[in-house]
């Protein structure tokens, strides 16, 4: 069994940044949605950008940006991934020359999966929970039996923390799994002890998988 992948969300200071790699980080995401509070101006997202080790995926948050937007900061960020947390359409998404997950907020597993479905080149579907108004990152977890079978490889998010995501990933087996609340010390800053917790009770979920 592949190990389950960690992608550390709402990165928005390089000290962040450099501790999630040293816990073990497999992706970093970057909010680019002026309204949340772990938004980050492009301009800071390339100088973290800069410093980063290789091998660490750099994933861009984005929710219904005009399409300019986004080429903008292609054009000044050397992104791996795309992130759409709106209402984009698979056209729009697949738009941009690069993979992209697309972030669906639950409510039941057929909702999900016939949204997923509008997505067949979606490198990954990422599931978060429904908060109304609100397009991501809330810190809420949902039902999780509510997730469908998938035909992309899935992504599991919403209020995952230290204290259930091994519980999540033995229900769920998600190709990856994201957190941004559940290791910070504030909205937007990150608490390095968060991430190491973390990630060990992703590898001992892991261990327990193997072990059948």
């Amino acid at each position: 069994m592949m190990p389950t992948r960690v992608k550390m969300c709402g990165i928005t200071r390089l000290e962040d940044a450099l501790a999630a790699v040293q816990a073990g980080a497999d992706a970093l995401g970057f909010v680019f949605y002026r309204p949340s509070p772990r938004y980050i101006a492009p301009e800071q997202a390339r100088a973290i950008l800069r410093e980063l080790p290789p091998f660490v995926t750099t994933v861009g948050l984005f929710v219904d940006a005009p399409r300019c937007e986004v080429l903008e900061i292609l054009e000044l960020l050397p992104l791996d991934v795309l992130q759409f947390h709106g209402d984009e359409v698979a056209g729009y998404c697949q738009s941009f020359d690069r993979p992209y997950l697309k972030a669906l907020r639950v409510r039941s597993a057929a909702q999900a999966l016939a949204q997923a479905e509008q997505h067949p080149a979606a490198q990954g579907v990422l599931l978060d929970a429904y908060v109304e108004g609100v397009p991501g990152g809330t810190g809420q977890a949902f039902d999780w039996s509510q997730v469908p079978a998938l035909e992309q490889p899935l992504i599991l998010a919403g209020g995952l923390n230290a204290d259930n995501v091994a519980a999540a990933i033995a229900q769920v087996r998600p190709y990856a799994v994201d957190v941004s609340g559940g290791i910070e010390a504030a909205k937007g800053i990150k608490d390095a002890d968060k991430m190491q917790q973390f990630m060990a009770q992703v590898r001992l979920a892991g261990r327990l998988l193997q072990a059948g």
